[in-house]
């Protein structure tokens, strides 16, 4: 074997190596000016040549802009924007067809503005097309070859060099997109929550002074009178159950707002006070609650003020779901190593396809345009997601339409 062969043997041995670092590298990460950095440094190096470059394509503007260069100022590059028409990488890009020149200043394609830009000077050229799937998103160049022309060799290497860049880049710009839609979806639920936070506060003020003078207004007016100023009050009182869902909601959904505080306290009183909270807008609706528990206490290792919350949510569903005047059973007992509460209703059902979907955020079983009952759909939302956050299980059962529904609740003993 002849020394040319050897030494043409082990460059290429070491392109390959190169190229393989290259790969692994790219794949790897996935910061675009980092990537960019990276391609047009090793293509200099591989190629053996003055400088090397990335054109990618402005989808808003149809034209080719460098996205990066070796020993340029991307910030000046980025100033010259490179024509589709009228270009060498104009022409790549159109044709998906890779360029050889070795004398470029012959060549009447050569778009010049981009070396009197930069007082480069242009002598030979290797540009390549960046293709994902059949879409040039791009085009690599490298120019003025070190002491020769550019070869069908370099033209293979630059080649191999665009493939793995398309899929780095587009990869990095995917990423980069996805980032920003999470972004954008985390600020504007950041948005909603504040809302929600706002216009339950405004609200809770002068809710308490309608609640407050119907409730005098019932009591100390004649028949006709009293009868208009229970209707204002169980309007009032179904507004504040709205209000204080938006609020729980918010408190459910925003990071540090829900702090669980457990401590062992007796199933027995937090269904007492949750029922004592509904005790107004269940007089309203002429609803009889009914305890279905032992006096002795049964302890569980929960959060009270939290196990009210979703308590309430129950009965207000219970309430908001059963025929006026009828019952509705509120019970408890130990069941092995945890402890069952539930919610049992006489009011409309639920069918056996909606068991699960009914917990779902704003999920409604009526039609929107002919809804009975009323209600934002979240409060079983709440109800689930307070339980689950300590410990425990919630699931309804009812034997279809029209047969009322219960809803179990399973914590773990204290």
């Amino acid at each position: 074997m002849t020394n040319k062969k050897f030494l043409e043997l082990q460059q290429r041995n070491e392109q390959l190596k190169r190229l393989v670092e290259l790969s692994v590298t790219l794949n790897s990460t996935l910061d675009l000016d980092a990537l960019l950095q990276l391609i047009t440094t090793t293509a200099t190096e591989l190629l053996d040549c003055e400088a090397a470059s990335i054109l990618l394509f402005d989808e808003k503007h149809p034209r080719l802009f460098f996205a990066a260069a070796t020993g340029s100022d991307p910030k000046k590059l980025a100033e010259v924007p490179v024509p589709i028409e009228g270009s060498l990488a104009g022409i790549i890009f159109r044709t998906s067809r890779s360029i050889i020149l070795n004398d470029v200043e012959q060549d009447p394609r050569h778009y010049s503005l981009v070396s009197e830009h930069l007082h480069f000077h242009v002598q030979t050229l290797l540009g390549i097309p960046m293709l994902i799937k059949d879409r040039v998103m791009g085009v690599i160049e490298a120019v003025n070859k070190r002491d020769r022309s550019f070869s069908e060799r370099d033209e293979t290497v630059l080649s191999v060099i665009g493939a793995h860049a398309a899929i780095a880049i587009n990869n990095a710009r995917l990423l980069a997109t996805t980032k920003q839609a999470l972004n954008n979806a985390k600020e504007a639920n950041q948005l909603k929550s504040n809302f929600l936070l706002l216009a339950s506060r405004e609200l809770r003020t002068p809710l308490g002074i309608i609640i407050g003078y119907a409730s005098f207004l019932r009591e100390d007016s004649r028949e006709e009178t009293s009868e208009h100023a229970q209707h204002v009050l169980s309007a009032a009182l179904q507004m504040r159950s709205l209000v204080e869902d938006m609020t729980n909601l918010t408190m459910l959904e925003t990071e540090g707002l829900m702090a669980i505080k457990p401590q062992d306290i007796s199933v027995q009183s937090f269904l007492k006070t949750a029922c004592s909270e509904v005790g107004e807008i269940a007089s309203a609706r002429e609803h009889k609650i009914v305890f279905a528990f032992q006096d002795e206490p049964i302890l569980v290792r929960v959060d009270p003020e939290k196990m009210v919350i979703a308590f309430v949510n129950l009965l207000n569903n219970a309430i908001r779901f059963s025929p006026q005047g009828s019952e509705i059973i509120v019970g408890t007992a130990q069941l092995g190593d945890h402890i069952m509460a539930w919610v049992q209703d006489r009011g409309i059902g639920i069918p056996a396809d909606k068991l699960t979907k009914i917990f779902n955020g704003f999920y409604q079983s009526e039609p929107p345009d002919t809804r009975h009952y009323g209600g934002l759909g979240i409060g079983l939302t709440i109800a689930k997601g307070l339980i689950e956050a300590q410990g425990g299980k919630i699931w309804a059962e009812s034997e279809g339409e029209g047969q009322g529904s219960t809803f179990k609740v399973l914590l773990p003993k204290a």
